[in-house]
């Protein structure tokens, strides 16, 4: 699949077939993750793979529940063969070398950019193969974390359901480039 098609054609899945992805695919879509560009490449992300039922049911229980219902992630959490579940390394991304290490830009610690890299690179690659995944950030990340003995030093930050698609989504809107590119300057418009 050719990468623009790929990123056209991606939607989030949250229904899944029983049909387990083998570790050639699943390597093959890690792989992809770890080529991503990072803060002066120091990879701060951390992958845990989440195949136990048991773990998985804690993990869907994190999720925040909508006003009148369950989280609809929380049964593909739930029933795909592997959750992936993406941490950071805190205080590395966006830090200086030198001690003391401090931020080195206004936004803080740049890991929610790296993993959001990371994921990125592994969403469009699920898709590439025939896999579907969903970005889930609505969740108790603390209780993810004691869940997965995460240690201090590092934060979760999201987690995809990862499987064969049981749905085709269609695409949502998207606003028109004119909406959000300015020229030169905000509120720019092209002259």
């Amino acid at each position: 699949m050719e990468l623009i098609e790929a990123i056209k054609g991606r939607r989030s899945i949250r229904k899944y077939t029983s049909r387990a992805v083998d570790d050639k695919t699943l390597n093959t879509i890690l792989e992809a993750a770890r080529q991503a560009p990072s803060w002066a490449n120091t990879q701060c992300w951390r992958f845990i793979l989440v195949r136990d039922s048991k773990i998985k049911d804690r993990l869907a229980d994190t999720l925040m529940r909508l006003p009148d219902r369950l989280n609809p992630s929380a049964e593909a959490v739930k029933k795909t063969s592997v959750t992936i579940v993406a941490c950071a390394e805190t205080k590395r991304s966006g830090y200086s070398f030198r001690e003391p290490k401090e931020p080195v830009t206004d936004k803080g610690d740049w890991y929610m950019y790296d993993v959001a890299l990371a994921m990125q690179n592994l969403t469009l690659a699920a898709h590439a193969l025939g896999l579907g995944t969903v970005h889930i950030g609505a969740f108790d990340a603390v209780k993810a974390a004691e869940v997965l003995g995460v240690p201090e030093g590092y934060a979760v930050v999201t987690m995809t359901p990862l499987g064969y698609p049981d749905e085709a989504p269609e695409a949502r809107p998207r606003k028109e480039l004119n909406e959000i590119v300015f020229y030169d300057k905000f509120g720019g418009e092209q002259g």
